[in-house]
Protein backbone atom coordinates (compact mmCIF):
# COMPACT_ATOMS: atom_id res chain seq x y z
CA UNK A 1 0.00 0.00 0.00
CA UNK A 2 1.10 3.38 -0.61
CA UNK A 3 2.54 5.58 2.05
CA UNK A 4 1.80 8.49 0.20
CA UNK A 5 -1.96 9.57 -1.16
CA UNK A 6 -2.46 10.41 -4.63
CA UNK A 7 -4.42 13.34 -3.22
CA UNK A 8 -1.45 14.20 -0.97
CA UNK A 9 0.79 14.07 -4.12
CA UNK A 10 -1.56 16.13 -6.11
CA UNK A 11 -1.56 19.20 -3.85
CA UNK A 12 2.46 19.21 -4.58
CA UNK A 13 2.38 19.09 -8.36
CA UNK A 14 -0.77 21.86 -8.21
CA UNK A 15 1.45 24.07 -5.67
CA UNK A 16 4.94 23.52 -7.84
CA UNK A 17 2.95 24.06 -10.97
CA UNK A 18 1.24 27.49 -9.32
CA UNK A 19 4.17 28.38 -8.10
CA UNK A 20 6.08 27.93 -11.04
CA UNK A 21 3.57 29.45 -13.67
CA UNK A 22 3.29 32.50 -11.98
CA UNK A 23 4.37 35.78 -13.07
CA UNK A 24 7.80 37.27 -12.84
CA UNK A 25 8.44 40.05 -15.00
CA UNK A 26 11.41 41.38 -13.11
CA UNK A 27 14.05 38.36 -12.98
CA UNK A 28 16.32 38.05 -15.42
CA UNK A 29 16.38 34.11 -14.92
CA UNK A 30 12.69 34.15 -14.66
CA UNK A 31 12.77 31.00 -17.05
CA UNK A 32 15.26 29.57 -14.86
CA UNK A 33 13.28 29.29 -12.31
CA UNK A 34 9.92 28.74 -14.04
CA UNK A 35 11.69 26.22 -15.66
CA UNK A 36 12.82 24.58 -11.93
CA UNK A 37 9.15 24.79 -10.91
CA UNK A 38 7.95 23.22 -13.52
CA UNK A 39 10.00 20.14 -13.59
CA UNK A 40 9.73 19.64 -10.28
CA UNK A 41 6.19 19.56 -10.80
CA UNK A 42 6.70 16.99 -13.69
CA UNK A 43 9.17 15.25 -11.36
CA UNK A 44 6.46 14.55 -8.51
CA UNK A 45 4.01 13.41 -10.86
CA UNK A 46 6.36 10.90 -12.28
CA UNK A 47 7.29 9.99 -8.84
CA UNK A 48 3.68 10.09 -7.29
CA UNK A 49 2.83 7.74 -10.42
CA UNK A 50 5.72 5.84 -10.56
CA UNK A 51 7.04 5.08 -6.98
CA UNK A 52 5.53 3.70 -4.04
CA UNK A 53 5.72 6.28 -1.44
CA UNK A 54 6.75 9.60 -0.52
CA UNK A 55 10.61 9.44 -0.61
CA UNK A 56 9.91 8.71 -4.51
CA UNK A 57 7.83 12.03 -4.64
CA UNK A 58 10.47 13.76 -3.44
CA UNK A 59 13.30 12.38 -5.25
CA UNK A 60 11.14 12.72 -8.71
CA UNK A 61 10.52 16.55 -7.30
CA UNK A 62 13.98 17.01 -6.97
CA UNK A 63 15.57 15.45 -9.87
CA UNK A 64 12.85 17.52 -12.25
CA UNK A 65 13.50 20.81 -10.53
CA UNK A 66 17.34 20.33 -11.54
CA UNK A 67 16.67 19.33 -14.87
CA UNK A 68 14.18 21.98 -15.29
CA UNK A 69 16.37 24.86 -14.20
CA UNK A 70 19.07 23.51 -16.30
CA UNK A 71 17.08 24.36 -19.38
CA UNK A 72 15.59 27.00 -18.55
CA UNK A 73 18.52 28.48 -17.32
CA UNK A 74 20.13 27.66 -20.72
CA UNK A 75 17.31 29.43 -22.83
CA UNK A 76 17.83 32.64 -21.09
CA UNK A 77 21.65 32.37 -21.68
CA UNK A 78 20.92 31.66 -25.06
CA UNK A 79 18.09 34.52 -25.43
CA UNK A 80 19.90 37.36 -23.56
CA UNK A 81 23.05 36.32 -26.27
CA UNK A 82 20.73 36.57 -29.14
CA UNK A 83 18.94 39.87 -28.69
CA UNK A 84 22.45 41.65 -27.98
CA UNK A 85 23.15 40.41 -31.36
CA UNK A 86 20.23 41.30 -33.53
CA UNK A 87 19.30 44.92 -35.12
CA UNK A 88 16.20 44.14 -36.39
CA UNK A 89 13.32 45.41 -34.13
CA UNK A 90 10.87 43.65 -36.14
CA UNK A 91 12.62 40.47 -35.64
CA UNK A 92 10.40 39.12 -32.66
CA UNK A 93 12.10 36.49 -29.47
CA UNK A 94 9.83 34.72 -27.34
CA UNK A 95 11.33 32.40 -24.53
CA UNK A 96 8.42 29.40 -23.14
CA UNK A 97 11.00 28.43 -20.72
CA UNK A 98 11.20 25.17 -22.79
CA UNK A 99 12.03 26.78 -26.40
CA UNK A 100 13.17 29.71 -28.02
CA UNK A 101 10.60 31.16 -30.69
CA UNK A 102 12.19 33.53 -33.30
CA UNK A 103 9.35 35.07 -35.77
CA UNK A 104 10.33 36.47 -38.68
CA UNK A 105 7.79 38.74 -40.21
CA UNK A 106 7.78 38.20 -43.89
CA UNK A 107 7.52 41.89 -44.56
CA UNK A 108 11.13 42.02 -43.93
CA UNK A 109 12.01 38.65 -44.85
CA UNK A 110 10.47 37.85 -48.30
CA UNK A 111 9.11 40.03 -51.14
CA UNK A 112 5.68 39.46 -51.93
CA UNK A 113 5.20 35.70 -53.39
CA UNK A 114 8.67 35.21 -53.42
CA UNK A 115 11.09 32.62 -51.18
CA UNK A 116 14.19 34.57 -51.86
CA UNK A 117 14.98 35.99 -48.61
CA UNK A 118 15.68 39.84 -48.96
CA UNK A 119 19.38 40.75 -49.69
CA UNK A 120 19.77 43.12 -46.50
CA UNK A 121 17.71 40.75 -44.22
CA UNK A 122 20.73 37.61 -44.94
CA UNK A 123 22.98 39.37 -42.43
CA UNK A 124 19.98 39.11 -39.47
CA UNK A 125 19.69 35.20 -40.27
CA UNK A 126 23.52 34.83 -40.02
CA UNK A 127 23.44 36.35 -36.64
CA UNK A 128 21.18 33.70 -35.70
CA UNK A 129 23.06 30.84 -37.56
CA UNK A 130 26.59 32.48 -35.04
CA UNK A 131 23.92 31.74 -32.02
CA UNK A 132 23.07 28.33 -32.90
CA UNK A 133 26.50 27.55 -33.70
CA UNK A 134 27.33 28.93 -30.18
CA UNK A 135 24.66 26.70 -28.16
CA UNK A 136 24.63 23.59 -30.74
CA UNK A 137 23.13 20.90 -28.03
CA UNK A 138 19.48 22.49 -29.53
CA UNK A 139 17.20 21.07 -32.15
CA UNK A 140 15.59 23.85 -34.69
CA UNK A 141 12.22 23.90 -36.34
CA UNK A 142 12.25 26.24 -39.43
CA UNK A 143 8.47 26.59 -40.16
CA UNK A 144 6.94 29.18 -42.66
CA UNK A 145 3.25 29.93 -42.39
CA UNK A 146 0.73 32.18 -44.69
CA UNK A 147 -2.45 34.26 -44.24
CA UNK A 148 -5.46 32.70 -45.97
CA UNK A 149 -5.24 34.62 -49.57
CA UNK A 150 -5.10 32.46 -52.41
CA UNK A 151 -5.79 28.87 -52.66
CA UNK A 152 -4.32 26.54 -49.65
CA UNK A 153 -2.32 23.97 -51.95
CA UNK A 154 -0.46 27.19 -53.34
CA UNK A 155 0.09 28.75 -49.79
CA UNK A 156 1.41 25.61 -47.88
CA UNK A 157 3.93 25.34 -51.55
CA UNK A 158 4.67 28.61 -50.47
CA UNK A 159 4.98 28.40 -46.62
CA UNK A 160 7.78 25.29 -47.36
CA UNK A 161 10.14 26.97 -49.99
CA UNK A 162 10.16 30.25 -47.38
CA UNK A 163 11.00 27.86 -44.54
CA UNK A 164 13.96 26.35 -46.85
CA UNK A 165 15.25 29.44 -47.68
CA UNK A 166 16.08 30.35 -44.02
CA UNK A 167 17.10 26.86 -43.70
CA UNK A 168 19.65 27.12 -46.29
CA UNK A 169 21.33 30.40 -45.21
CA UNK A 170 21.25 28.89 -41.59
CA UNK A 171 23.27 26.22 -42.97
CA UNK A 172 25.62 27.83 -44.88
CA UNK A 173 26.23 29.50 -42.03
CA UNK A 174 27.77 26.32 -40.43
CA UNK A 175 24.68 25.09 -38.57
CA UNK A 176 24.90 21.44 -38.81
CA UNK A 177 21.84 20.32 -41.00
CA UNK A 178 21.14 17.21 -38.87
CA UNK A 179 19.65 19.78 -36.25
CA UNK A 180 17.42 21.45 -38.45
CA UNK A 181 13.88 20.40 -39.31
CA UNK A 182 11.95 22.54 -41.95
CA UNK A 183 8.51 22.46 -43.13
CA UNK A 184 5.82 24.41 -44.19
CA UNK A 185 2.30 25.25 -42.25
CA UNK A 186 0.43 27.00 -45.10
CA UNK A 187 -2.68 28.99 -44.03
CA UNK A 188 -3.29 26.15 -40.92
CA UNK A 189 -1.60 28.26 -37.96
CA UNK A 190 -2.82 31.84 -37.50
CA UNK A 191 -1.70 34.02 -34.50
CA UNK A 192 -4.08 36.78 -36.04
CA UNK A 193 -7.76 37.28 -37.81
CA UNK A 194 -7.58 36.79 -41.21
CA UNK A 195 -10.14 39.20 -41.97
CA UNK A 196 -7.85 42.59 -42.40
CA UNK A 197 -4.69 43.25 -43.93
CA UNK A 198 -3.04 44.02 -40.19
CA UNK A 199 -3.55 40.32 -39.25
CA UNK A 200 -3.30 38.50 -42.67
CA UNK A 201 0.78 40.48 -42.27
CA UNK A 202 1.10 38.81 -38.51
CA UNK A 203 0.28 35.16 -40.33
CA UNK A 204 2.89 35.75 -43.21
CA UNK A 205 6.15 34.63 -41.22
CA UNK A 206 8.49 32.46 -40.46
CA UNK A 207 9.36 30.91 -37.19
CA UNK A 208 12.65 29.15 -35.64
CA UNK A 209 12.04 26.91 -32.42
CA UNK A 210 15.02 26.44 -30.69
CA UNK A 211 15.18 23.69 -27.98
CA UNK A 212 17.59 22.16 -26.21
CA UNK A 213 18.39 18.82 -26.10
CA UNK A 214 17.13 16.25 -23.43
Amino acid sequence: MKKYSKATGLGILCAFTFSACAEITDSPQKNTIQGAGIGAATGALAGLILGDDKKDVMIGTAAGAVIGGVVGNRLDKQEAALRNSLTSDDTIIRNTGSELIVTLPEGITFETDSTYVRENFRPEIAKIANNLRDYSDTTVDVIGHTDSSGPAEYNQALSADRAYSVTDILTNQGVDEGRIVSYGRGETEPVASNDDEYGKSQNRRVEIIIRPKA
